[in-house]
This record gives C-alpha cells, sequence and structure tokens, in this order.
C-alpha cells in the first residue's frame, strides 16, 4: 500500500508537503508555509510535519506551534484528518521519510520537546481541542477575502 492511497482524500497534500519542508530544512533554508489567514490549513501541514519528524501526537503538534503562533486553530476537518492521520499513517510517514533521507541531522524531536515544555510551563495550553472545537471561531484578517480576485 502506497502512502497516499490509504486515504487520498483526507491527507493526499500530506506526503508532498512534508517532503518540501523537509527538503528545504536539510538544505539549510527557510521554509513558509501560508494559506489565506495562516490559521487552518498550514497550521495543519506543519502539525502534520512535526507529527512526522518527532513522535508527538497531534494536540501536542498543535501546541507546538502555537508556542509561536497563538492564533494556530486547525477547522473541525482538518482536526479530523490530523486524527486519522495519527491513528492510521503517521508511522509508515516516519518510516517513509527515515528511508527516504537516511537519519536526520536536524534535532527536531530535541527542540519541539524545548518548545513543548516552554509552553506548557508558560501555562498556554488551553482545554483538549475536544472541549472547544464546536465553538471555536478565528476571525479573518480584515478585508482577507476582498483582497484576492474570486474565480469559479
Amino acid at each position: 500500500m502506497s502512502l497516499l492511497s490509504f486515504s487520498p482524500l483526507r491527507t493526499r497534500h500530506f506526503k508532498e508537503s512534508i517532503k518540501f519542508i523537509h527538503e528545504c530544512r536539510l538544505r539549510g533554508e527557510g521554509c513558509l508555509v501560508h494559506c489565506l489567514a495562516g490559521v487552518s490549513r498550514s497550521v495543519t501541514l506543519v502539525i502534520a510535519y512535526i507529527m512526522t519528524v518527532t513522535d508527538f501526537g497531534w494536540e501536542d503538534a498543535l501546541h507546538t506551534v502555537r508556542a509561536g503562533r497563538s492564533c494556530a486553530n486547525p477547522n473541525l476537518g482538518f482536526q479530523r484528518q490530523l486524527q486519522e492521520f495519527e491513528k492510521h499513517e503517521v508511522h509508515e510517514y516516519r518510516q517513509w521519510l527515515k528511508e527516504e533521507y537516511g537519519e536526520s541531522p536536524l534535532r527536531d524531536a530535541e527542540e519541539a520537546r524545548n518548545i513543548l515544555g516552554k509552553y506548557k510551563e508558560q501555562g498556554r495550553t488551553e482545554a483538549p481541542p475536544s472541549a472547544w472545537r464546536e465553538s471555536s471561531f478565528q476571525a479573518l484578517p480584515p478585508l482577507a477575502y476582498s483582497k484576492y480576485p474570486t474565480e469559479t
């Protein structure tokens, strides 16, 4: 079974994004991951990457992202995708990354643990996402949608 065939509709962009981010980092380059508001879609891809290069589950990876971007808040659908990724696919992705690139010279797990530890020490973790999922709402920046032409 290929990694993309397990649930192509849910995580079809994860492998391509993880590969791109990882290759940039291995070359010592920066990598900008963005979407319209930088709150949900791009955050989801970064969380999937963190889950792949560490042993973090989706909630710890989310808190790690929130340490640097407090508005990070994947929508309910993306949260479910991350849960499915954690439950069914992340182990295969970790193995694929190791086979494709060998042992990483990056200290991702150590750095992520330090970031997460500091985040938790500051008491910045909220109730588990399951407690606020249905009621959470992040506003878009003013006029965000009007700045882009719409095409159908």
